[in-house]
């Protein structure tokens, strides 16, 4: 058996740089990728987090994670973009497209990122690490955004040559490489190493790769448990998890949440705010191409009481209707007046769209469905805020909020590999 090639594919500042593409496309003559600029949040009322920022953002120290607040407080001039799923599925599909034509073996690890088994491609690719500049330019030239490309055997070491000099690079970090371009770097730059590991580690001197993996794993053990071996053998370059192919059919669920800016008191704006949230997640789940037959509504109060309740359905749906008025059922059941600052809106048993069997006794939202077509069709080509609802209008809620993307929809990061 030949020795694996993994590739890992990396879209560099992903959020910022596809919304800097798609606004080039459509006229506009600032890129955003050039000046101090974040994706995430709201730009009105400033509220949320930074989900992304540009590299001119990083020289006022702003920081991924960190409040839009607080990141406008560092540099009065930031350019806050709020974020837009439904476009960066479709970027993320694209360049997954791409990475198709070189191999079978495709895995979705996130929404910008993949693995990619490149083992035994050589019969038609001679060398992985050309081949990889190709598909890196392709990327760049086709689609108007760069991606960092790791190479090794095994997914860890890939995915940490990925994360070495940025943007539009390729690099490589074989076994016989890892002491020269891994072991030099800092503690927290190994994957699955956060904080509170960080705090832990250096307080008994291992302040780099290099530190982990020469330690004694049996003292690693004693302080870290399971953890602390995960990431002993990560600094060792040690994994062995297979390239799984098709990982996006596991889609259990698509939902969308928000932190409201004010106290929500009465049944409409609740309801205006749960149409608000579900305008994105039908959305989504049209463009996945699935229906659901489960919505869930959660709600948390101004003293931080959470709750949440469901309702199963017998057809499924994705119109955003239907969709809503379920939702607002499910809100009704379970408010019992006090004000709000958090609603959620999730679907889920996710089934295919191209088939649809109405109960003999439940609504028919045929037409609905055909100005949901409509309006996505509208959307795609002129922006988001091209064209919504009229309740909106003057009502001091965004016809479009939120845009917390579940783990389920995209497979995010995980212990394992």
């Amino acid at each position: 058996m030949s020795k694996r090639i993994i590739f890992h594919v990396d879209v560099n500042s992903a959020y910022l740089s596809w919304e800097a593409v798609h606004r080039l496309q459509h006229g506009d003559s600032l890129d955003l990728r050039t000046v101090p600029s974040v994706v995430g949040g709201n730009p009105e009322t400033r509220h949320g987090i930074v989900l992304t920022k540009s590299i001119p953002a990083k020289k006022y120290n702003i920081q991924t994670g960190e409040t839009i607040h607080s990141a406008y407080a560092k540099c009065p001039e930031l350019i806050i973009v709020p974020p837009n799923y439904g476009l960066y599925m479709q970027c993320s599909k694209a360049f997954g497209d791409i990475l198709r034509e070189y191999s079978p073996l495709i895995e979705q690890y996130s929404i910008d990122e993949y693995f990619m088994d490149f083992t035994n491609m050589h019969r038609l690719y001679k060398d992985p690490i050309e081949t990889a500049y190709i598909i890196k330019d392709r990327i760049k030239n086709e689609l108007g955004f760069t991606v960092n490309i790791g190479i090794s055997t095994n997914k860890i070491l890939a995915k940490m040559a990925s994360e070495l000099k940025k943007p539009d690079k390729v690099h490589t970090i074989f076994p016989d490489e890892i002491a020269d371009k891994m072991w030099i770097l800092p503690i927290e730059e190994l994957f699955m190493v956060g904080r509170a590991t960080v705090r832990k580690l250096r307080s008994r001197a291992i302040n780099t790769i290099g530190d982990l993996a020469n330690y004694d794993p049996k003292i690693i053990k004693l302080f870290l448990k399971s953890h602390g071996m995960l990431v002993w053998n990560y600094a060792n370059g040690f994994e062995g998890s297979p390239v799984r192919e098709n990982r996006r059919t596991l889609i259990k669920g698509i939902g969308n949440s928000t932190t409201i800016a004010f106290d929500v008191e009465d049944r409409r704006t609740a309801h205006l705010v749960l149409l608000s949230l579900t305008e994105t997640v039908a959305s989504r789940l049209r463009q996945s191409g699935y229906c659901a037959r489960l919505v869930s509504v959660s709600l948390r109060t101004n003293e931080f009481y959470n709750c949440s309740h469901q309702k199963k359905i017998f057809s499924a749906i994705d119109c955003t209707t239907a969709i809503h008025e379920i939702a607002c059922e499910l809100f009704d059941e379970l408010w019992k007046g006090e004000p709000v600052r958090h609603l959620g809106v999730r679907v889920s048993e996710l089934c295919r769209n191209d088939f649809q069997q109405i109960a003999l006794f439940e609504k028919d939202y045929a037409k609905q469905r055909a100005v949901d077509k409509a309006v996505d069709s509208i959307r795609k080509r002129f922006g988001n805020g091209s064209v919504f609802r009229s309740s909106f209008i003057n009502s001091g809620v965004r016809f479009s909020s939120g845009g917390t993307m579940d783990d389920e929809e995209y497979p995010m990061m995980s212990s394992i590999l």
